[in-house]
């Protein structure tokens, strides 16, 4: 029986280096892979140069007086190193970055509104909204409220909900999972991984809950340091010795987010 083919990549980032302030060196050549329609995890504790990453892909470099020194992104097949973060939305990548940031004095559909591209019809818009109500109903309950009032979770969603408006091909999550209850991170994640069947997205995870991560992903890299130190498919992060002891056993393993320090074993790079 022949084995099915791997998908063609959707992102390729190939030894990107970025530095900040022309000095500190945050990531260190890192090498990484989404194929198209597949859902990748980015595993690490803090400072690892996770978002950092997920920045030098959409492009959020530059604001935080950061830049890629070295290396190149390929999006498509076409070279997005120097092209501007607004033009990058407009090719596909969507990045909802840490902490939710709504527009917490409008309602749901109103953010959902604001944040629909310049151009799109009337008819479109309301065709994502209710295709993103669908996925949520529980901003559908709450699409009149004002945003500020939601709960942390509803926050969340509505700003996955602002993402999907962009209609993108790459939607990259940078902790959708921070500071939500259990019950709560299994409801985005379950929903995520409905997006990612039924309309082919790929989607590229920041995640410190690896255990969540890992339920719902085909592969993940693990950077440490701002490099990639391990890669492989979900199945084999999970039953990997050091990953289990370190961030998927019982306590504070559970969540690189609680994990302040650790001891890298010589397998690990092996």
């Amino acid at each position: 029986m022949q084995e099915k083919a791997e998908a063609a990549p959707i992102l390729s980032m190939n030894s990107v280096e970025v530095l900040y302030d022309n000095i500190m060196l945050a990531i260190k050549g890192v090498s990484i892979q989404v194929p198209t329609g597949e859902m990748i995890a980015l595993l690490g504790s803090n400072g690892a140069g996770k978002s950092t990453t997920l920045k030098a892909i959409s492009g959020l470099l530059k604001a935080e007086r950061g830049r890629i020194s070295r290396g190149e992104i390929a999006f498509q097949g076409t070279d997005i190193t120097e092209v501007l973060a607004q033009n990058r939305v407009g090719m596909g990548i969507c990045h909802v970055i840490e902490g939710r940031r709504v527009f917490e004095h409008l309602t749901p559909d109103e953010n959902l509104t604001a944040a629909a591209p310049r151009g799109m019809s009337r008819s479109a818009l309301n065709a994502e909204k209710e295709k993103i109500y669908n996925y949520f109903p529980r901003l559908a309950e709450r699409r009149n409220s004002q945003a500020g009032y939601l709960s942390g979770g509803e926050q969340q969603m509505l700003a996955i909900g602002r993402a999907l408006v962009t209609q993108p091909s790459l939607l990259m999550l940078d902790e959708p999972s921070l500071g939500l209850a259990p019950f709560l991170v299994e409801e985005i994640f379950g929903i995520l991984q409905k997006i990612n069947r039924e309309e082919g997205m790929s989607v590229l995870l920041v995640e410190q809950n690896a255990l969540a991560a890992l339920e719902i992903v085909s592969q993940g890299y693990l950077i440490e340091n701002g490099r990639v130190v391990m890669h492989g498919t979900a199945e084999a992060l999970k039953s990997n010795s050091d990953i289990q002891e370190f961030y998927l056993g019982g306590g504070e393993g559970t969540n690189f987010h609680n994990v302040k320090h650790y001891s890298r074993r010589k397998r690990w790079l092996s």
